[in-house]
């Protein structure tokens, strides 16, 4: 919201509550102390039922609830500072939850506002990361399932003294040993590494430089042993014919001249022996 329509949302808020507990000023708002913010919080909470949701009035007193407990908000965000997103989306997000949190908030059963404020934003930006921090999209129900399995195997642990069994987590969790193998795997999703990170011994070399490569000449390798055979079937005239051409690299008339052919009679030849050598290779 721009901050002209804020300070014009506090002014006119101030007199749509009838209060004059409430500051008109922005300077004012910004210097309240918590105490002073909680009984503010109290005052536009009962003003704020006594208003038909969806009119003006109401969005002003609800507006201001939420410029006044933005302190709620960033307090929850600096826990999650850490995080890859900046401190200001993570606010954002928080904003979200203290809606909803005023929005679902009943005075009348006697608690603080800021004791169901804290849970409901946090759980938002917890939510928040979950559906949007995995490397790898998985279902939700694959995403839950993640996080019961780590406190499972936590608790197993503590239990145990080792690291718990498939088994013992599905007896656990009351789960199968499939769906803890699922809930595994999807744990797999929710960071990817990089090739290029060092891998952390002496020559800190990274990932992507101890990766093997295929080698470009095995199909070559492959194919000249199994031509080997096909020409090791190959009558000693047609081994010598074939030697002449693709070794010395003679011509067909040289070739003639040497055996005492000619020319066309070594063509023929030479057709007839790649023929002989294809079909063995593709049979």
């Amino acid at each position: 919201m721009p901050v002209e329509a804020i300070q014009q949302t506090r002014v006119e808020t101030r007199e749509a509550c009838g209060s004059d507990q409430l500051p008109a000023r922005p300077e004012d708002w910004s210097g309240m102390t918590v105490g002073e913010v909680r009984q503010m919080t109290d005052v536009l909470f009962v003003r704020l039922r006594s208003l038909e949701e969806g009119t003006k009035e109401y969005s002003y007193v609800r507006n201001t609830l939420v410029e006044l407990n933005m302190g709620l908000v960033r307090h929850v965000a600096t826990r999650f500072a850490h995080r890859s997103e900046s401190l200001d989306d993570i606010v954002q997000v928080g904003v979200i939850g203290l809606i909803k949190a005023i929005n679902r908030f009943e005075p009348e059963r006697g608690l603080e506002f800021v004791t169901y404020a804290l849970p409901t934003i946090t759980g938002e930006i917890k939510r928040h990361f979950r559906d949007t921090s995995w490397a790898v999209h998985v279902p939700r129900r694959l995403q839950e399932l993640r996080i019961e399995l780590a406190r499972a195997s936590e608790a197993l642990h503590s239990e145990l003294g080792r690291e718990p069994t498939t088994t013992e987590l599905a007896d656990k969790m009351g789960i199968t040993p499939t769906e803890v193998i699922q809930g595994q795997i999807a744990a797999n999703a929710y960071t990817a590494g990089t090739l290029e990170t060092p891998s952390g011994d002496d020559n800190d070399h990274s990932l992507h430089e101890r990766l093997g490569q295929a080698e470009p000449a095995l199909e070559t390798i492959e194919n000249v042993l199994s031509l080997k055979g096909a020409v090791a079937r190959l009558s000693e005239r047609e081994r010598t014919i074939l030697r002449m051409r693709f070794v010395e690299e003679l011509t067909q008339t040289q070739i003639g001249q040497r055996i005492g052919i000619s020319q066309m009679q070594v063509s023929r030849l030479l057709a007839a022996i790649l023929a002989t050598l294809r079909q063995s290779l593709t049979a």
